[in-house]
């Protein structure tokens, strides 16, 4: 049984503090919420550092996909679809994470606590793995674009997080141009511009493939259901790369 199998029946008992916890707590129909129960030691040990990462970084995505879906007060069909296709052909998650997914989802629909609370609770626990931080502006980006635009007020969100993360402005900018615009778009996936020289290319290509590389990855507390999506952005990383070097000649 996976992890969130096992969450979901109940066999793992632990606390999860802050904001993301009450919205487990409401997805699960449980307090896991530190503030409302005590957990003894041997409770909390049944679940790993690791496995605790691993749920906060689902609980987180789907808790900021909600928050993004209601920037405009409302969500709209379209926008619930989008995060549907995500879960479905970006993580193939299963139908017991799917429902999951959703609960977490509408859980934080509700929540009274805003998405700068959630980013900031993702970023306590990430903050010295900025894969995690980038992979979840990725998620952001691409999960708000693809009813083709992001709107004001959807980037007001993720610029909020971009903030939290620490990120630069052009650090931002070079994501997002993987998504709004076709042009430089491989540029764009490894960080780099048209004008970088070949040399920087290079040595940042093989910095992100050191850094992507699905065994790393791997090791940073990266829920499963999230591994084909780390992967998918590691073939992205080496298909731009592959398109840049034919395009400069480079060998």
């Amino acid at each position: 049984m996976g992890l969130f199998g096992k969450i979901i029946g109940g066999t793992i008992g632990f606390a999860m503090a802050g904001p993301l916890g009450a919205i487990a707590g409401a997805a699960l129909g449980h307090a896991f919420d530190t503030g409302g129960q005590t957990y003894t030691t041997a409770q909390r040990a049944r679940l790993s550092s690791g496995e605790e990462a691993q749920f906060t970084f689902f609980v987180a995505a789907f808790s900021m996909l909600a928050k993004l879906a209601k920037a405009d007060g409302r969500v709209s069909k379209e926008e619930v679809d989008a995060v549907e296709h995500f879960m479905v052909y970006d993580l193939n998650l299963n139908p017991e994470s799917r429902r999951l997914a959703t609960n977490v989802f509408h859980a934080a629909i509700e929540s009274p606590d805003n998405f700068v609370d959630f980013a900031t609770q993702f970023y306590s626990q990430f903050r010295t793995q900025y894969q995690m931080l980038d992979l979840m502006i990725d998620i952001l980006l691409r999960v708000s674009v693809a009813d083709g635009a992001l709107s004001t007020s959807e980037e007001n969100l993720i610029l909020s997080a971009v903030r939290t993360f620490n990120f630069s402005d052009e650090k931002y900018r070079k994501l997002k141009s993987k998504y709004i615009q076709d042009v430089d778009k491989y540029y764009a996936t490894l960080g780099c511009d048209r004008n970088d020289s070949s040399d920087h290319i290079k040595k940042q290509y093989r910095k992100l493939v050191s850094d992507y590389h699905p065994d790393k990855i791997a090791s940073k507390g990266l829920p499963e259901e999230f591994t084909k999506f780390a992967n998918d952005k590691f073939r992205e990383i080496q298909e731009a790369y592959d398109v840049i070097k034919k395009e400069r000649g480079i060998r």
